[in-house]
């Protein structure tokens, strides 16, 4: 913490546990730290390691900065701002960005942002006669405001002529109209997939932004179910084609609502244009701990000014950092019986002086030991960094080697999609 920083209470609310990680490291700083979980069956999610409450309003008062990790608190948020609170995260027409790939996607339309073709439904069959009408490429997306878990239906169509989105329908209309109320059909466009993320303070987003790379399936190659995310590569970036042509042009209407906190658009970009896919109107996981690994400033500062609208710079390390994610069954699903046999199991290291890079997931600890709690086996995420994508990849790997945990998974191949697609991207000019 800086000297002339004074110390800062902080009141981290959450419906499950994402941001123990984050709350930790500002806890390390010198900060007070207070955290809610509203997930009864992550009870003991970050024992040992985090004050936690069992009803975050009565704390308000309590609290210099209120931290909402995800989406879903907006209307709260917005309140607690006209009040005079300072709030990091959560806004009604943020969350509605994320949560709405329409109203997303119209308000990007209309901030300038060079949208995709996209068509939205509420019934098969006229989906159906829709693709039978306008044969091509399009990625079925169930609409996150509708969907739940089933948005992870997702399917990118491979057939020129979209046959293959239209036999899934057709065999799956019956079963998926019970869960999927309504769903978009986006253009296919070939690419490269990148996200542009920053730290809005209420009026502009805080330089450098964040440049970033994820891997969303649970196999290497992108291959199997999505689990939100294995693992990212990113870098830091003061300005470019791909800031000024997505985060500044949402600057107006951030302001407009008052929105203080993290704001990320994934991309599909080529030498045609940049096109937004979707918002993530809320911090991100993993990729704020991995973040972590890049930024030099205190965490607990950065946080404090951008909710008071200061204007200043982040410091961050050149180069790249990665980070891989941990985990064992039954994550990426859901299952108490596979995960009875995981919980209270140890997280041990060949060497206990050498942590730096490990970020915690759902954990606690208990006589000195990191071990598993919650119910997801989300375990821990390992970062690292350098000039180059490869020496991060080295760095973060080589410290998985420390990490002792009976049947951990995690994917060998977070940023090598990099060494191809840095070329495709240099060449349109977005690096």
């Amino acid at each position: 913490m800086s000297e002339q920083f004074q110390p800062k209470k902080f009141l981290f609310v959450s419906w499950i546990s994402l941001s123990g990680d984050l709350a930790w490291k500002i806890k390390k700083e010198g900060h007070e730290v207070k955290v809610y979980i509203e997930n009864k069956a992550e009870a003991d999610v970050y024992d040992g390691i985090l004050d936690k409450v069992q009803d975050w309003k009565e704390h308000i008062d309590w609290a210099d900065v209120i931290v909402f990790d995800d989406i879903g608190f907006g209307n709260i948020a917005d309140k607690l701002r006209q009040k005079g609170k300072l709030v990091f995260g959560g806004s009604a027409y943020a969350d509605k960005t994320e949560e709405d790939r329409e109203f997303g996607q119209e308000e990007m339309k209309k901030c300038g942002l060079n949208t995709l073709p996209h068509y939205n439904f509420d019934n098969f069959d006229s989906a159906i006669e829709f693709l039978k009408n306008n044969p091509g490429r399009y990625v079925f997306k169930p609409n996150d405001s509708s969907a739940g878990s089933e948005k992870e239906l997702l399917f990118i169509g491979e057939e020129e002529d979209g046959r293959d989105i239209i036999e899934i329908m057709e065999h799956n209309k019956v079963f998926w109209a019970k869960k999927i109320k309504s769903f978009q059909l986006q253009k296919f466009v070939a690419g490269v997939e990148v996200a542009v993320g920053g730290f809005f303070n209420g009026k502009k987003f805080i330089y450098p932004v964040n440049i970033n790379f994820e891997h969303k399936k649970l196999f290497p190659g992108e291959r199997g179910p999505s689990t939100g995310e294995m693992g990212t590569l990113m870098y830091w970036n003061h300005a470019s084609v791909l800031v000024s042509n997505t985060l500044t042009k949402m600057e107006p209407a951030l302001a407009a609502c008052g929105y203080t906190g993290y704001y990320d658009i994934n991309c599909i970009v080529n030498g045609r244009g940049i096109y937004p896919l979707e918002i993530t109107a809320r911090i991100c996981y993993p990729a704020i701990s991995i973040q972590m690994e890049g930024i030099t400033d205190p965490m607990g500062e950065i946080f404090y000014k951008v909710v008071t609208g200061e204007d200043f710079e982040i410091k961050t390390r050149k180069g790249f950092q990665i980070g891989v994610v941990v985990a064992v069954p039954p994550f990426p699903f859901s299952s108490e019986e596979i995960l009875s046999v995981y919980r209270d199991s140890s997280i041990l290291f060949k060497n206990n002086n050498s942590l730096e890079g490990i970020h915690i997931g759902d954990v606690k600890i208990i006589d000195g030991d990191f071990r598993l709690a919650g119910e997801s086996g989300y375990a821990l995420v390992v970062t690292g960094s350098g000039i180059t994508v490869d020496e991060a990849r080295r760095q973060a790997y080589n410290r998985i080697k420390n990490i002792r945990l009976q049947n951990m998974f995690y994917r060998v191949d977070i940023g090598t999609r990099w060494f191809h697609d840095s070329d495709k991207l240099q060449s349109w000019g977005y690096v």
